[in-house]
């Protein structure tokens, strides 16, 4: 048992030395990892998982250090691990220094070996796990949360500390841990939406809409926004709220306006009495808006209104062209000549167009 560190010392020492001799210091490495395979059965015990210990750090010191053979020494720093967790099967060391090791072992080497807890269960039990879980909880909550728009920095540390974490919060099944884990980079819509998509699928339907609003707050109508909305409306449909439903579109609309939102709204009251009056609103705040994205919009409601083809719409429509013309005067004439020429041959609009002198 004593030679074998000093065989992994040694050939970890050539293994960037850049002579022809690696095959054979891999050969003496590989070689040691096979002999504590034989020793967990032949000799288990303390002395065994206080030696794999001393390897596995010996390896992952070796991962850190090496620029030509990082791979291989990573994927035999695993299987020593593998070894180790067996070895503590058996033996079941103080639960309370496992957890401590485990942990250090990852915090100090974030290249590598991957810890998998559930190699683990029995050694730890209840108590090394509680212990470990307070620990890592401990260091990761003071790190700074990547506000929205930052790019986030990821040094050793932090690397670190968000594998253990996320490790942890897999293992354990803890929603908690989860939203910690993800709560700690706010860098964009998508990491607002990861949120509240978790604290949805948990049944957290209070928390997850107070997530979407901070989300739509954050990102003004862009990247995430289509889907934050869409999960906003669904769980006030859900939770039997449709007005709320209505008044995210609105507010939505009005903070950026888009036509997909404007359809949304639409499906949501288009057979109800509150329609036109909403209808009204959202159109109002583009008059209003006049700006280049506002006209645009408008247009595009324009057409999809034209294309329902229902009196009431064309009369609507006829009326918005004439504050579009307001909003657009020089290039007014072009656009009602490309709306009557894909509308050549309903009449009925052509007449309301010439009856208003369009």
């Amino acid at each position: 048992m004593i030679s074998l560190p000093a065989t992994v010392a040694s050939a970890l020492a050539e293994a960037d030395s850049g002579n022809t001799d690696w095959p054979q210091h891999w050969q003496a490495l590989t070689a040691v990892s096979v002999e504590l395979q034989s020793l967990l059965v032949t000799d288990p015990g303390p002395e065994l998982v206080g030696l794999i210990e001393q390897i596995v750090t010996q390896l992952a010191d070796g991962v850190a250090g090496s620029r030509r053979h990082r791979v291989e020494l990573a994927e035999l720093a695993h299987r020593v691990l593998v070894t180790h967790a067996r070895a503590c099967a058996q033996t079941r060391p103080d639960p309370v220094r496992l957890a401590d090791w485990l942990l250090d072992l990852q915090l100090r080497h974030p290249e590598a070996p991957d810890v998998s807890l559930a190699d683990y269960a029995d050694a730890l039990d209840d108590e090394g796990l509680a212990h470990y879980r307070e620990r890592a909880v401990a260091l990761f909550e003071p790190l700074p949360v990547i506000g929205f728009g930052e790019t986030g920095r990821y040094d050793r540390e932090r690397w670190a500390l968000l594998r253990v974490m996320e490790e942890l919060a897999e293992y354990t099944e803890d929603v908690d841990l989860q939203l910690l884990v993800l709560g700690k980079d706010l860098s964009s819509g998508w990491h607002y939406l990861q949120v509240a998509t978790v604290l949805r699928d948990n049944g957290r339907s209070d928390e997850a809409l107070e997530w979407v609003e901070r989300g739509l707050r954050a990102v003004g109508g862009r990247g995430a926004a289509p889907r934050l909305i869409d999960l906003a409306v669904e769980e006030h449909l859900r939770r039997g709220a449709p007005q709320r439903a209505v008044a995210v579109c609105r507010d939505a609309f009005f903070a950026r306006p888009n036509l997909d939102i404007y359809l949304k709204a639409r499906a949501l009251v288009v057979h109800t009495d509150e329609w036109p009056p909403l209808r009204a609103q959202l159109i109002d705040h583009l008059v209003r808006d006049g700006s280049r994205l506002a006209v645009e919009v408008y247009r595009r409601i324009v057409e999809v209104e034209l294309a329902r083809r229902g009196i009431e719409e064309q009369e609507l429509v006829v009326e918005w062209l004439e504050q579009l013309r307001g909003l657009q005067p020089d290039a007014f004439a072009d656009y009602l000549d490309h709306i009557k020429s894909r509308h050549v041959a309903d009449r009925q609009l052509l007449d309301e167009l010439s009856r208003r002198g369009l």
